[in-house]
């Protein structure tokens, strides 16, 4: 019997999704180095902002007003991010989703990461050497 598994439908959901999926990201051999020591990010401050983030995407929320581009604009000119990278990201994004969550806004969650993904990819791939 499949159990059954809640939908990103609150701010509390969504929460509990970011903090699954980075415990995925800052186990991961190719991810956890981007993050840690490259990026160096502070967990305390990072993880607001990404179920900010989420809240803005999936339940409409308002208070993330970063842009997240240039943030990554920034990580790529310290260190290339690859296509495998953004791979990598995507496959322990729907992972954590397919393990802990179901619904239509799982989903849209899932549509929405393919999307950034390939669009931060391709935009950062036209950034000079």
């Amino acid at each position: 019997m499949m159990q059954h598994r809640p939908d990103l439908d609150s701010r509390a959901r969504v929460e509990q999704f970011v903090d699954a999926f980075y415990g995925h990201v800052l186990n991961d051999t190719r991810l956890a180095p981007l993050f840690l020591d490259v990026a160096a990010i502070d967990l305390q401050v990072h993880l607001p902002h990404i179920k900010d983030y989420w809240s803005k995407l999936l339940l409409g929320e308002r208070a993330y007003q970063r842009h997240t581009m240039n943030i990554h604009r920034h990580l790529h000119g310290k260190q290339r991010l690859t296509g495998a990278d953004f791979a990598q990201w995507l496959a322990l994004f729907n992972a954590t989703l397919d393990q802990h969550f179901s619904g239509e806004n799982t989903e849209k969650a899932r549509r929405i990461a393919a999307t950034i993904a390939a669009n931060m990819r391709d935009r950062l791939a036209e950034m000079p050497e």
